[in-house]
Order: C-alpha cells, then sequence, then structure tokens
C-alpha cells in the first residue's frame, strides 16, 4: 500500500500538532496580502487534512472547500466545507476556483513524475482564466543542510522515534517513524516526498501550463534563496 494511504491518521496528528490554527491563520494572511486582488469566488484547500486552512477562510467570509484523501483526518473539523478526493483527478468541474492553494508540502508524494505533473495539471483544469495557484513546499538545501538523521519526539502516553535520508538517485526525502502509544502496539509508518528544487518546480508549473508569478522564501514575503525555509510559489492560469 502507499505510504500517504497509511500515514494520515490519528499518529500523524500527534507528531504535526505544532502545526496550528494560529500558523494557518499566517498562511491564509500572506496569501490575501500576496495576491493582492477582489475577494476570490471560490478557493481550493488542495490536501486540507483536518481542514487548517480551510478554516480561517471560512472565518472571513470566503467561499472555500477542502479536498484530502485522508477519511481520517476529514473526519475532525466537522462543518468544514470538504469532500473526499485524489489530487490526481480532482472532483470538480473546469474552472471552479479563483485560488488554489496547497500547504505544507503536499507536491511530490507520487512514485512516478507523471502523476506529480499530473496534480498540476489538475489544478491548471479546476483554476480560472486568471486563477491562482499558490505552491508551499520545503527547501531541500536547507533541509538537507539541517537534516537530523535520527530524533526522539516524545509527549504524554506518545514516544515517536523518526529517522531520516534522503535518497540522492531518486532525489526522495525519506522519514521512517516508529510510534508507541499508550496501550497499543507500536506501529511503524513512512514517508516519501520527492525533493524539488526551485527550477525544476518552475518547469513542473511550465509544463502543467502555469506562469510563474512570484517565488518567496517564507511566509514573510521574503523573497527565495538558498538557505532560505519555504519555497513558495505563485503560478497563474492564462487569462
Amino acid at each position: 500500500m502507499a505510504w500517504y494511504r497509511e500515514w494520515f491518521g490519528e499518529e500523524y496528528l500527534g507528531l504535526y500538532a505544532h502545526r496550528d490554527a494560529e500558523e494557518a491563520a499566517a498562511h491564509v494572511d500572506f496569501v490575501a496580502r500576496v495576491l493582492g486582488e477582489a475577494r476570490p469566488r471560490a478557493v481550493l484547500d488542495l490536501a486540507c487534512g483536518t481542514g487548517r486552512h480551510t478554516a480561517p477562510l471560512v472565518a472571513r467570509g470566503v467561499r472555500a472547500c477542502g479536498v484530502d484523501l485522508s477519511l481520517t483526518l476529514l473526519g475532525f473539523g466537522r462543518g468544514l466545507p470538504r469532500v473526499r478526493g485524489d489530487m490526481r483527478r480532482l472532483p470538480f468541474a473546469g474552472g471552479t476556483f479563483d485560488w488554489v492553494l496547497n500547504f505544507f508540502t503536499s507536491f511530490g508524494y507520487f512514485e512516478s513524475e507523471r502523476e506529480n505533473l499530473q496534480v498540476l495539471e489538475e489544478v491548471a483544469r479546476v483554476l480560472a482564466p486568471g486563477g491562482a495557484l499558490v505552491l508551499d513546499l520545503f527547501n531541500i538545501d536547507r533541509v538537507l543542510a539541517e537534516l537530523r538523521e535520527r530524533e526522539t519526539v516524545t509527549s504524554p502516553g506518545r514516544r515517536i522515534e523518526i529517522e531520516r535520508s534522503f535518497d540522492a538517485a531518486s532525489r526522495r526525502l525519506l522519514k521512517r517513524m516508529r510510534v508507541e502509544l499508550a496501550g497499543r502496539p507500536p506501529r511503524t509508518f513512512v514517508e516519501s516526498v520527492r525533493a524539488y528544487r526551485e527550477e525544476e518546480v518552475a518547469a513542473a508549473l511550465a509544463g502543467a501550463g502555469l506562469a510563474v508569478a512570484a517565488r518567496f522564501g517564507d511566509f514573510t514575503g521574503e523573497r527565495f534563496h538558498r538557505d532560505s525555509e519555504r519555497l513558495i510559489f505563485v503560478a497563474r492560469r492564462p487569462a
């Protein structure tokens, strides 16, 4: 079974509990600032998880919808407009959204580059002419410079042993997690995400018919450089 069908459950939420509503609201502030235009007709929160970015969008009166593959994550944040779907085959009509937002490195999950490009093609399809994609990825140069090969994360009733590595041949960042929860047998999960450099993302966006409008290195709006925390693209479907 593909790793992303197993990992995105309660154990995932426990590891990333620090990714909270305050952070999500700051990300939405950034999007509104950099796009700097009239309120969008509709926004897609792509790979929305529990809906932590969908929530501040809705709170601001934006017509937003999230889509995610994980039924477990979709079970949280009830009442938010979200649907289950595969990002390679989005369950929406063409030209539905003015903005598509993809946060926290939710691109590069698939083994084949054809499938990863298909995600961008689907984004281009569901964007209205002139619509914008905000694509938030890790900066592989920064990640490799700070890579901790082993780490243990503990909290009451939970212990997670993490091993990290980078496969230069496949250009994938690999993470193996042994999760121990009180009263349950240990379970092991993996993450395997394709690492992209700036020029590769730009080429992939162009291949999907999206024009790069801006690049940022963090959510304060700093310009991207080799040591940036993030690699954030704004790209548009031509009008």
